[in-house]
């Protein structure tokens, strides 16, 4: 009977879809990140960065700028306070980003860093920074985010200018629904 045959070779398409499908949202980011990480490609910059007493270059400078964007759902103000500063390699420089959420809801958001050139990612050292974490801004509310860096000395010399970038992301569903699972799985507990 050939629809037999065909109903087999139809499942095994949709086997290997669904297999594809998960493949692609729970095991390549994890690798994706990974491979960043170990090769600093994708600019992606270290997590938090434990500051330890360095010599600071006074006989050079180096240009930092900044980016702010936002995904294309969220609605907030996100912006730099400052858009360049210059700064010798070892000393610690603080600055703010600039948020507001002028929407009637309250909402949360995470922002997430890129960094160029991508061989500048393992010599830009954040030791505070709002990406840590995730912003809350209740509607109408505004707040500065601080971050805090260190260019390493040992960047190499041909780095003059490195751009920090961060997109902005909603993530006031996935935090709500999380919340909303932790209080069922709680009560079933209870």
């Amino acid at each position: 009977m050939w629809w037999s045959d065909n109903a087999k070779i139809a499942t095994k398409l949709l086997a290997l879809a669904a297999s594809m499908l998960v493949f692609a949202i729970f095991v390549m980011p994890p690798l994706y990140d990974a491979f960043c990480e170990i090769t600093g490609l994708n600019g992606k910059t270290g997590g938090k960065y434990e500051a330890v007493p360095a010599a600071v270059d006074r006989d050079r400078l180096v240009t930092v700028q900044f980016v702010a964007s936002n995904n294309e759902n969220m609605p907030w103000g996100f912006k730099p306070s400052v858009v360049t500063v210059k700064v010798h390699p070892g000393e610690a420089m603080d600055t703010v980003f600039l948020a507001s959420n002028p929407t009637d809801r309250d909402m949360v958001a995470q922002a997430i860093p890129s960094l160029v050139p991508f061989k500048a990612a393992e010599y830009f050292h954040k030791t505070e920074c709002f990406c840590f974490n995730q912003q809350a801004l209740k509607a109408g509310e505004s707040a500065e985010l601080p971050l805090r860096f260190i260019v390493d000395p040992d960047l190499p010399p041909s780095v003059n200018t490195i751009t920090l970038s961060y997109t902005l992301f909603d993530i006031t569903e996935r935090v709500s629904s999380n919340l909303d699972n932790k209080n069922t799985d709680s009560e079933r507990e209870g």
